[in-house]
């Protein structure tokens, strides 16, 4: 109908009005929060280029895991820093490495919380990248074997769900055979099925220790240009069995996310990456936004574009300001 019987600000007119008629649900369960494990005790060293995170020992880290669920968080991401590194990234699946430990420590404190881990080599190579280095070239198939090694050692350990984020052709199903033919055929993947080549992990390869030492990532990270490619990627995800797909990063990616969930009927997720979290940190340290409105903005406008579970360092925040 036209103006002036079709009003559109009636239901925009009280807060009552508007929580009725709201399109896009944003809740505390939409979320999972990542964590950095570093070896010792009382550790709790800030990250620079990340204001309010931390590399946590697994003493303080079981205790900000109890924060987070009892805020409603079903899940948390974690990521290892060991202390001793190699050309392989053996303590990636060394049975007492510090992941492992990590992962046995929280199910026995918080056991209802879901305990997801990284499947990754770069944190623990002295090369810092996501695979078997020869010559100079990264090793697709020969770093599958590793893959499957740490998927072995984390679920042995007591992991919920295990997610690849390496970009090798063909990791998910290694993992998956590795996993069904040691009895783990019940724990999940989620793979880091979109992951692009981006300048927003900056910030993170600081908190990780993880930048590479020669090239760039550019030959197994995704070309940000390519939304056909993400497609077939997850495409080729979903056939070789994994159960979540993640596009990463989210903001400069909301339209992968969009088509990803009008194409496939898996759940979607989206990494809101350390670049992202620190953009709206730095803004909001020097007064040019409003942190919480930008935080909550953001992590909507990933829910609306069609992500299912959003894994964002703004975790334990967010579901503070949801509670209300």
């Amino acid at each position: 109908m036209p103006f002036p019987q079709d009003r559109l600000r009636r239901l925009r007119a009280t807060e009552g009005f508007r929580r009725m008629v709201r399109e896009t649900r944003l809740s505390p369960d939409n979320l999972i929060a990542p964590f950095f494990v570093v070896e010792g005790r009382d550790e709790r060293q800030p990250i620079g280029s990340m204001p309010g995170q931390w590399r946590l020992s697994v003493d303080h880290l079981i205790k900000d895991a109890g924060e987070v669920y009892a805020l409603g968080v079903p899940a948390i991401l974690l990521f290892g820093v060991p202390a001793r590194k190699d050309e392989t990234g053996s303590e990636a699946w060394t049975p007492d490495g510090i992941v492992p430990r990590a992962i046995r420590a929280v199910k026995d404190r918080v056991p209802d919380l879901v305990v997801i881990t990284d499947l990754c080599v770069d944190e623990y190579t002295t090369h810092g990248h996501c695979g078997i280095v020869q010559d100079g070239r990264i090793l697709n198939d020969e770093t599958l074997e590793c893959l499957q090694k740490m998927a072995l050692s984390h679920a042995r350990a007591g992991a919920d769900m295990v997610a690849p984020s390496d970009m090798m052709d063909g990791r998910v199903a290694a993992i998956r055979r590795a996993l069904d033919a040691e009895g783990f055929s019940q724990v999940p993947i989620m793979a880091y099925a979109a992951k692009f080549a981006s300048c927003f992990y900056a910030p993170f390869r600081e908190a990780a220790a993880s930048s590479p030492q020669f090239g760039d990532r550019q030959s197994y990270q995704m070309d940000s240009a390519n939304i056909r490619e993400a497609l077939r990627e997850i495409e080729l995800d979903i056939q070789e069995g994994a159960d979540i797909v993640m596009v990463k990063p989210a903001l400069p990616y909301l339209d992968v996310i969009h088509a990803a969930r009008r194409a496939f009927d898996r759940p979607v997720a989206a990494y809101q990456v350390s670049g992202e979290y620190s953009m709206i940190k730095a803004a909001a340290q020097n007064g040019w936004l409003d942190e919480r409105r930008a935080m909550l903005e953001t992590l909507v406008s990933i829910r609306r574009a069609g992500a299912d579970l959003i894994l964002t360092y703004y975790a334990k925040e967010a579901a503070r300001a949801l509670h209300g």
